[in-house]
Formats: structure tokens, sequence, C-alpha cells
């Protein structure tokens, strides 16, 4: 199993590098992406079914990883000694979260055939022909998914602070906020007092 393993990592490599790269925008912190997914699913090989999609297996590991890595982030405190840039206003990331929670509403408003095809090309990074492969649709018709739904994002967004720009990372969040399960209210109504 671990030679099949290897043999898919090295196939999907350039898949995989390039998704860290989208994400982060880094190089360095991309190649440490990389790095650090592909130890975890060497760590974790036990939990591979073989026969199923190891390049799903191994992106979600990579997005798991960088969403672990932000959340590292965000905790963890920064000394800054520039006095300059010290009296020099920062954002507290709540502009940022409602950006983010702005275009996951959006994303919620396109139909399902657009959320993914979006999900296909602008997340997961794959070519036109690929995705169209996955949805079992032409490639014009997934070009055309693709076009309509970043315009009717755009023309959604409008107004707000999030941009087309960010579609990677809200994409991402998106994607792993259709992922979370929905949470329903065990509380009963409690009948109020006249």
């Amino acid at each position: 199993m671990s030679a099949m393993m290897h043999e898919d990592i090295l196939d999907c490599l350039p898949h995989i590098n390039g998704f860290a790269r989208r994400l982060t925008r880094d190089r360095a912190m991309a190649d440490d992406l990389v790095q650090t997914a592909v130890m975890r699913a060497l760590a974790h090989a036990h939990q591979y079914k073989p026969g199923t999609n190891f390049r799903a297996w191994i992106t979600t590991i990579l997005r798991n990883s960088y969403f672990n890595e932000m959340r590292a982030l965000s905790r963890r405190p920064s000394v800054d000694i520039d006095v300059e840039g010290m009296a020099a206003i920062t954002s507290g990331g709540q502009e940022e979260r409602m950006n983010v929670r702005d275009f996951c509403r959006a994303f919620r408003r396109l139909s399902p055939e657009q959320q993914k095809a979006l999900l296909l090309v602008g997340l997961d990074g794959r070519s036109y022909e690929e995705a169209a492969e996955i949805a079992d649709c032409a490639v014009g018709t997934m070009k055309s998914r693709v076009s309509r739904a970043r315009l009717q994002l755009q023309q959604l967004l409008e107004g707000s602070g999030a941009k087309l720009s960010m579609l990677p990372i809200a994409l991402a969040a998106a994607s792993a906020e259709a992922d979370r399960p929905r949470r329903r209210s065990t509380a009963k109504a409690q009948p109020t007092a006249h």
C-alpha cells in the first residue's frame, strides 16, 4: 500500500502545490503546507480507503491543514517593536470575517450546479474539461456555469466589502460550512406568562 500511496502522492503534487499557492498566496507558506499535507497523508495512510479518490483525500488534508494553521496564527500573539507601525491602525479581523460571511451567503444563493462548478474550477483548480467530466456535462456548459456564477456573485456582493478576488478562501470557507452539519434547536418553546 505504501508504494502505491507514494505514487499517488507524486501524481497529486502539482495539483496540491497549485491549490496551496492559491490558498496562501505565499510560495514559502504553500511549500510548508504541501509538506505538512504529505506528512499527514503518510502518517494516516491507514485511514485512506483504497479505490476512493486519493486526490480529493489529500486535498482535504491540505485544506484542513491550512485552516488549522490560520486558526493557530489568529491565536498566536504578535509583538510589533516598530514604533511607527504600532501607531498605524490595524484590522481586528471582524471586517474580513464579515466579508467571508457575506460571500458565503451570496454563494448559497447560487444554483447547486453553479456552486459545484465554482467549487470544482475555483477551489479545486480543476480544468474545465475535468470539471465537466465530473459534473457530467459539456465543457461549454461548465464554462457557462462558472461565468454566470461569477457574474451573479459579483452582483450579489455589490455594496459589500467582499470581492471576487477572495474567491478561493471564501469558497473554502463556504465548502467547509456546507460540510458542517446544521444544528437543530432541541429546546422547546416555553409558554409565556401573561
